[in-house]
């Protein structure tokens, strides 16, 4: 898809930074606000071909928004997650515009940013598999870690007057005993646990020190089918599928004891939007509350087929992470109380809402 027109830049001047970050930010944001009054408004998503970037994208085009998003360059398509929202680009109309580019090139951020012009801009890219992060340390560092400073610094540099959301992760609690809320202190135990605690430090340093509306949403596990096919509840519950269509045999699992809050990822998405709408910016958890082991979600999804997940399920070491978490629950009270978010689908719903996705795929 082609990329948008160019249109005005608005910049903040360096004197004015010198008076004051936010001052600086807020000037811009009245010179756009006066430019924009009757434009509907114009989000950027990093990570658009994935599992939250294509609820994301539903929920903004629904809300009438004009959607821009980063995707990389692959000699293979990556945007079966969106295709049902392609945009023929010579339609005047179009409201959904896709973008060559990649956290790791800095001076591209900039260049689109400049173009687009976004009152939002929404972080979801990243090497997000944590079992990968240990294979690909410096990789994920660079990506999911500095990947954001690159992103806000290009916002800085522009001096543009947007709302910018850094997709956070219960990850970055590890270690630390649970329910664990916006004020828990961070123990990570994988190497992307550490890069997303390194993105959540430079996201509010950039709020306080540059007066930009930045905000991280704490998002503990959030699933749907459109979940990567390597991620455990997706594995869970393809394999339930393909076993009771005799297409699989066994199942090979990790750590069956790890105890995650997994909710709905569609829901959770609508929380990131409610963030940027929030009157100051301010760091959030989502979460369901609620515990589910990973045994218990095979157990789950495998009864959504009638089937005894004992009998095909088998320990494979190789799964196991060199530093295990055990759990992982959120307290999403704050959310609840500030924005009105409440998690709607738990873990039973959810496995059994994966697993007959997977089934009528099979059909």
């Amino acid at each position: 898809m082609a990329d948008k027109v160019p249109g005005p830049c608005i910049t903040v001047s360096y004197r004015e930074y010198a008076q004051g970050p936010r001052r600086a930010f807020l000037r811009a944001h009245d010179e756009r606000t006066m430019r924009r009054t009757d434009v509907a408004k114009t989000a950027l998503i990093t990570g658009i071909t994935g599992q939250d970037g294509s609820y994301l994208t539903e929920l903004l085009l629904a809300k009438g928004y004009v959607v821009h998003g980063l995707i990389r360059r692959s000699s293979t398509f990556n945007t079966a997650r969106i295709d049902h929202l392609y945009q023929d680009p010579h339609d005047p109309g179009a409201r959904l515009h896709l973008h060559y580019g990649d956290l790791t090139d800095g001076s591209r951020l900039v260049t689109l940013l400049e173009r687009i012009q976004p009152d939002e801009v929404y972080n979801l890219a990243a090497q997000s598999h944590v079992r990968v992060s240990f294979d690909e340390p410096e990789f994920t560092g660079s990506t999911t870690g500095l990947g954001s400073t690159r992103l806000l610094e290009a916002i800085r540099m522009v001096g543009l007057a947007c709302r910018f959301y850094q997709a956070s992760s219960s990850e970055m609690f590890g270690a630390t005993p649970p329910p664990q809320n916006e004020e828990t202190p961070f123990y990570p135990r994988s190497p992307y646990g550490v890069a997303k605690v390194y993105s959540y430090w430079m996201t509010r340093n950039y709020r306080e020190a540059y007066g930009l509306f930045a905000v991280n949403g704490i998002l503990f596990n959030h699933e749907s089918p459109r979940r990567g096919e390597t991620f455990v509840t997706r594995k869970i519950a393809t394999a339930a599928a393909r076993i009771a269509a005799g297409k699989q045999n066994e199942l090979h699992l990790g750590n069956l004891d790890a105890v995650r809050d997994w909710g709905y990822a569609e829901e959770y998405v609508a929380g990131m939007w409610q963030m940027l709408q929030a009157d100051e910016p301010d760091d959030y958890v989502l979460a369901t509350g609620t515990p589910c082991t990973v045994r218990d979600f095979a157990r789950h999804c495998f009864e959504e087929v009638g089937l005894d997940w004992q009998q095909y399920v088998r320990f494979d070491p190789r799964y196991v992470r060199p530093t295990e978490v055990d759990a992982l629950i959120g307290d999403p009270s704050k959310a609840a109380a500030r924005l009105g978010w409440r998690a709607q689908v738990l873990a039973p719903e959810l496995a059994a809402l994966m697993t007959r996705a997977e089934t009528l795929a099979l059909a």
